[in-house]
């Protein structure tokens, strides 16, 4: 186990899956149903979700370390654009705290999911947060990191500790938190963090190039 890799893989992700969909669909499902069972399900998802990232970016690491330095170097950069872009526009995290209410649906409605079996609670939450994942930014930061250090075990460990972070503010802390952080600062923060691995790993490549 690298801990500095681990720390880098944690410090990367978490600020990119703090203002995501996914945490959204989290707030969501523990507004509707038990806690606990929800967390379970989201761990799990995150879990699968980051060991197929890690494995795809293990294997790209098998190609030549100049090229797989260029390809890292323009996901983060591609990251960083987005997440830049899509710190003005203020309406997506204003329209998803908007479909939080606990009174969405009726008050009877929302009984009859809290009544639910922890496992139907678990399942959905997997089945909701694994499809919502698919193609995230945390998943393409964390395959770029498998990549680049060939560690596997630390960079799932602290990708996956970033997820489950983040997945645990939004199930027991809740829609009073989330709704009260600058997720404009969030995604600028976690934008200048990706340009700047961008950067270094660009520097790489050029290094590489040079050596040989």
């Amino acid at each position: 186990m690298i801990f500095s890799v681990v720390f880098t893989a944690c410090v990367l992700v978490a600020p990119v899956e703090l203002p995501d969909k996914t945490m959204f669909a989290t707030l969501v499902l523990a507004s509707r149903f038990r806690p606990l069972p929800v967390l379970t399900g989201v761990g799990a998802a995150f879990a699968l979700q980051t060991a197929i990232a890690v494995a795809a970016g293990s294997l790209v690491s098998l190609l030549p370390r100049q090229w797989v330095a260029i390809g890292v170097a323009m996901l983060f950069a591609g990251g960083a654009v987005v997440l830049w872009r899509s710190a003005g526009d203020a309406s997506v995290a204003g329209g998803a705290r908007d479909g939080w209410g606990a009174g969405e649906g009726g008050g009877s409605t929302q009984d009859e999911h809290k009544a639910w079996p922890a496992w139907r609670i678990a399942l959905a939450s997997f089945g909701i947060t694994f499809l919502a994942e698919w193609g995230d930014l945390s998943q393409l930061a964390t395959a770029g990191l498998a990549a680049r250090y060939d560690a596997p075990l630390s960079v799932f460990v602290g990708a996956l500790a970033a997820l489950l972070l983040i997945a645990a503010l939004a199930v027991f802390v809740g829609s009073k938190l989330i709704t009260r952080l600058p997720l404009r600062l969030v995604r600028r923060t976690a934008a200048v963090l990706f340009a700047a691995f961008a950067v270094l790993a660009a520097y790489e490549a050029v290094s590489a190039f040079v050596a040989t």
